[in-house]
């Protein structure tokens, strides 16, 4: 470019093209180095989401320990204590975490020559807007970092010399985050309640082949102990998962390189911090989702709901002669202040937070059935609401009921069926959009009408004298098939998947409805990917499987598809699933 026979013109655009190239790749490294600071930025608004969030589940249960006297309480009282203490422990492990962490960060801008000890809140030439309290860490302004792209001495205080086998701070940061999620785990998962008494010692996973086999070894891990797998399981399983990292991974072409060597290899200065905060983050969650998981067990509030009404329910309609069962409760109850129910002159302490009655009905055409329910505050006073209910008296006569649901959907095989009691042949017929076919005992109902109602005459008829009478006219509501659930594989929509999984799924998950759905497109797309993948059928293609496993933990993963029913309606969803 700059050879000797070149022209002096020459020279001068050779010149000035070196000087051009520089400064693009100065540019694209402050871009990139802006990006660190906007990620680091989001982070810590987000950590304070999560610090006020914990913050408030504690006071909502301090306020209520206050609140909560009398001798009747005194249970409810003992309880709260006991879940307070469990919750103290857990901001006592985070507060001592997120200290860690921060004085690692001020450490790594202290070394690199940034000014630390200036603390002004919103000044966009100070780095420290304020210094962290408790659980909540160091508000930091990144965009104030001088020395945003050095990276040695992240390195040498976070690593050391070797990225398999650290022995910086960072090493000390990872053995200790190791060891907030076991005493996390012991702090939720271990006390007495009754005369069980439920613990669990965990063990160290930090190798796995992916989250499938982590979910795997956590939950042997959990059946293997003596948690209460009931109330506990799915929270202690997901506070870990959530808190685990692979130890060992491989990076360019080097296998055996340590988590914490990967992460702060040649990181620029506010890259690491920005890690660092991620790793603050992932506590501060932790603790939000221990903190609301306890707090769960134990009610608050004067009534412990916002509003008090006597419930009763149970049969609108009866035979003469039948039995009846009744529900009697207030709308929301608390496990330790149990109603008392009245009923006829007779009064008695409920349980489960109702009160269940049994009575048999006389004939008539109705009956209605009246008392009181009461309820303590946590005052000592009673609080009592009246209650009635009121049975129609049925004589024998011919019905009909949907079995499998209370409507007629358009596009489907409704099954209904219907008695004639008294006649030995029940006949169904419909002169407003409805054909009816018969199946064995049973019918089945196709709608061939727009209307939003049709109607179906109920007939019984003597097999012997062939006497045919109509018994009764019922309506019905005519709609169109409910939107089916989604999964990926086996996981339904808003769970966790696998980047091995390759089929998508549209059924009904928790309905009668027996209706088969079929998808006919799909694209998959990431929230951290430029562009998504498309394809045809409910089998994601080799390039969406490549797509999903370049995500990390956590990553967002929509799937757009097209999908028909029996009612040949192409539906669009966009089910999102987390990786």
């Amino acid at each position: 470019m700059a050879g000797g026979k070149e022209t002096p013109r020459q020279k001068m655009i050779g010149m000035m093209y070196l000087v051009l190239t520089a400064l693009l790749a100065l540019n694209v490294s402050k871009t990139i180095l802006d990006a660190f600071v906007a990620i680091e930025e989001n982070t810590q608004k987000s950590n304070g989401m999560q610090v006020d969030r914990g913050s408030e589940l504690i006071s909502d249960v301090s306020d209520e320990i206050n609140s909560t006297n009398g001798k009747e309480n005194a249970e409810k009282l003992r309880k709260l204590k006991k879940v307070m203490n469990q919750m103290q422990q857990v901001d006592k492990l985070s507060a001592n975490l997120i200290r860690e962490i921060d004085q690692v960060k001020m450490q790594l801008l202290q070394e690199s020559g940034e000014d630390v000890a200036t603390v002004k809140p919103l000044d966009n030439q100070a780095i420290i807007w304020e210094k962290g309290t408790g659980c909540k860490p160091t508000r930091m302004n990144l965009m104030a970092v001088q020395a945003k792209d050095q990276y040695d001495i992240p390195m040498y205080i976070l690593i050391g010399d070797d990225i398999k086998n650290p022995t910086g701070k960072g090493k000390k940061i990872w053995n200790d985050y190791n060891g907030f999620r076991s005493k996390l785990i012991r702090a939720v998962g271990t006390y007495s309640e009754g005369k069980h008494t439920y613990s669990i010692q965990p063990k160290s996973i930090n190798t796995f082949k992916n989250n499938q086999d982590l979910k795997d070894q956590v939950d042997r891990m959990l059946r293997d102990s003596k948690a209460n797998l009931k109330d506990d399981e799915e929270v202690l399983s997901s506070i870990y998962m959530n808190l685990t990292k692979p130890e060992r991974v491989s990076q360019n072409d080097i296998s055996g390189v340590h988590w914490i060597g990967q992460t702060f290899d040649h990181a620029p200065l506010v890259a690491a911090l920005a890690s660092l905060s991620s790793m603050q983050q992932d506590v501060l969650s932790a603790r939000s989702m221990a903190l609301a998981h306890l707090k769960s067990k134990v009610s608050v509030g004067e009534y412990s709901f916002n509003k008090i009404v006597g419930l009763v329910y149970g049969p609108e309609i009866a035979n003469a002669g039948d039995e009846v069962e009744l529900n009697v409760m207030m709308a929301a109850f608390d496990s330790d202040n149990q109603p008392t129910v009245t009923y006829n002159g007779s009064s008695f302490r409920g349980t489960d937070g109702k009160g269940l009655i049994r009575t048999k009905v006389g004939s008539g055409t109705e009956v209605t059935l009246n008392g009181t329910v009461s309820i303590k505050n946590k005052s000592g006073q009673m609080k009592t609401e009246n209650w009635s209910h009121t049975i129609k008296i049925m004589k024998p006569q011919g019905t009909i009921s949907l079995p499998k649901m209370n409507v007629l959907y358009k596009g489907y095989d409704n099954l209904i069926e219907g008695v004639a009691s008294g006649y030995d042949q029940t006949i169904l017929s419909s002169n407003t959009g409805i054909s009816l076919g018969k199946s064995g005992d049973q019918f089945i109902a196709r709608v061939n009408t727009s209307s939003k109602t049709a109607s179906i005459e109920i007939y019984g008829m003597n097999s012997i004298s062939k006497k045919k009478v109509k018994l009764g006219t019922f309506s019905f509501r005519i709609m169109t098939l409910p939107n089916p659930e989604f999964f990926f594989g086996a996981v339904e929509e808003g769970g966790r998947i696998s980047p091995a999984e390759k089929n998508l799924f549209s059924r009904y998950k928790d309905s009668p409805l027996d209706a088969k759905f079929t998808i006919l497109n799909w694209e998959l797309s990431l929230n951290t990917a430029p562009r998504p993948e498309k394809g045809k059928g409910s089998r994601i293609s080799e390039e969406a499987t490549k797509l999903l496993r370049q995500g990390k933990p956590g990553t967002i993963v929509n799937v757009k598809m097209d999908y028909v029913g029996p009612d040949k309606v192409v539906r669009k969803k966009i089910a999102s699933f987390v990786l």
